[in-house]
């Protein structure tokens, strides 16, 4: 069993030329929307975390990629611009003909920085 990738360079460069080009530019639509995002493995696949937090991960498969929201609610919120794409509670499926539109994947970015400022709002401060 191959290890999991240490960086999404590395994950990268184990995906043929045409997803490469496809998931690199995903990662530089999602940081040049979330420009505190940290890059991270979960999973085995690239992720961003921001504050902390897990923002949103991608992943290539045989037939398919996939972006993962982190939640059960954001496919939803979304659910008329993602009408034409195989979703999941967590999951929206695109392929290399028919990519999530950039100015979707920003939306998607923002709403889940969103959910991150409520969250760390919500979250009790910690004693010390």
């Amino acid at each position: 069993m191959k290890p999991p990738p240490k960086s999404i360079d590395h994950y990268l460069v184990d995906q043929t030329e045409e997803v490469r080009v496809a998931l690199e530019k995903l990662r530089h639509t999602i940081l040049s929307t979330a420009p505190g995002a940290v890059e991270v493995i979960s999973y085995g696949m690239p992720a961003f975390k921001l504050n902390g937090y897990m923002l949103v991960g991608f992943a290539a498969f045989k037939k398919h990629c996939s972006l993962f929201p982190w939640n059960s609610h954001t496919v939803e919120e979304f659910k008329v611009e993602l009408k034409n794409y195989i979703t999941s509670k967590g999951t929206i499926q695109f392929t290399l003909e028919k990519p999530l539109p950039v100015t979707l994947v920003k939306k998607i970015v923002k709403a889940r920085i969103r959910d991150l400022k409520e969250k760390a709002k919500a979250k009790p401060a910690s004693k010390k």
